[in-house]
């Protein structure tokens, strides 16, 4: 398994293309050799091609414009081509974050063509979660649903270990109930401070050594340190400590 930067939590520092070159090459000097490119300003895909070689890095994952990879799926598939990513990720479902409202139907009616076109050029849709999807009201939840809904070959899932843990389930036994459909992980760890908060890998109370071992089972490919917010702290820094955390864990 490779570690890697989930660049949601530098967002801030991407949104011009002299931002985000920059900030490739400090997360490149921290160590990694990994990133998911989520949250960034527009960029040309070549440009971004040849940035992440200049800084030896490569991008397995993006989280795209859901608008974006059902309507205008080909240009996405040509666009991820370009910087050699083969997984396209939805961060979040069109609607989810009102549950009550959340179209379901809609949703895979809407997804299942460009999973499909995806499929079809070699490459894979990918579903992030956050709390919403373990919502149950009578049987499977959200999760459960899509994995029955879509084939293993056209849909892998980004689980989220603080989102997982967050909603009341255990991240490891959802990592090995998705084995072979969970090639990213998006590693997030929690703390307690008068309520929850996301922490620096390492630094929370999350059980990351079940988390590892879980991943290990179910061959997942990817872990990719993410840190939505850090609580007036430096980004880059927490991406250290969280990339000095797993280098002492012996992943790199």
């Amino acid at each position: 398994m490779r570690i890697g930067a989930q660049l949601y939590t530098v967002r801030e520092f991407t949104q011009t293309q002299a931002d985000f070159a920059e900030t490739l090459k400090k997360v490149a000097d921290i160590g990694y050799r990994t990133v998911q490119v989520s949250g960034s300003g527009p960029f040309d895909p070549a440009w971004l091609a040849a940035e992440l070689k200049k800084n030896d890095l490569i991008c397995p994952l993006t989280h795209t414009a859901p608008d974006r990879i059902a309507s205008e799926t080909a240009a996405v598939i040509e666009e991820h081509k370009l910087f050699d990513c083969p997984i396209v990720g939805i961060g979040a479902a069109p609607g989810i974050f009102n549950y009550d409202s959340f179209d379901y139907a809609a949703f895979c009616d809407r997804f299942r063509p460009a999973a499909e076109s995806l499929k079809a050029a070699g490459m894979l849709l990918a579903y992030h979660n956050h709390h919403f999807e373990f919502y149950r009201s009578d049987g499977p939840n959200m999760l459960e649903r899509l994995a029955a809904d879509f084939a293993a070959d056209t849909l892998t899932f980004v689980l989220d270990t603080y989102w997982i843990q967050f909603a009341g389930g255990d991240p490891a036994a959802w990592i090995r109930k998705f084995a072979d459909r969970a090639q990213c992980v998006h590693l997030k760890d929690m703390a307690i401070v008068g309520t929850q908060q996301m922490a620096v890998i390492g630094e929370g109370n999350i059980n990351f050594d079940t988390i590892f071992a879980a991943c290990e089972d179910a061959r997942t490919q990817y872990l990719l340190v993410e840190q939505d917010d850090c609580y007036g702290e430096n980004p880059f820094d927490c991406l250290r400590r969280s990339y000095e955390y797993l280098r002492a864990r012996g992943y790199e």
